[in-house]
């Protein structure tokens, strides 16, 4: 699995949110902020730049299926990522990208 610097940003603003909302305690994020790191020094994931491709795609991704689907730069970022790293299949949590991704040709898990 790929992890880009953008990956990394969502991943410590949703832990970030959980804390705000009451789901996760200061502790607990602390906890899940050091596995994180831990399974990056291990090399869980290949880490990756964005590639430059996928700034061009997300604005074609935009474009094409915005007027249809509700989506967020930061969506559109995401499946462009992954359509630019050769990606077949497209996990999320987040159904606009979860439609965007399909509706881009990717396999959803």
């Amino acid at each position: 699995m790929w992890l880009t610097p953008l990956h990394r940003a969502e991943w410590t603003h949703a832990i970030a949110q959980h804390v705000f909302h009451g789901v996760l305690s200061d502790e607990d994020a602390s906890r899940f902020y050091i596995a994180f790191e831990a399974d990056r020094e291990a090399n869980v994931w290949a880490e990756m730049s964005i590639p430059d491709a996928a700034y061009e795609t997300a604005m074609e991704l935009a474009r094409k299926h915005g007027p249809q689907i509700p989506m967020r730069t930061l969506d559109t970022l995401h499946v462009a990522c992954a359509l630019a790293l050769g990606a077949r299949e497209f996990w999320t949590f987040d159904e606009r990208q979860k439609r965007l991704a399909k509706a881009a040709g990717l396999a959803i898990s």
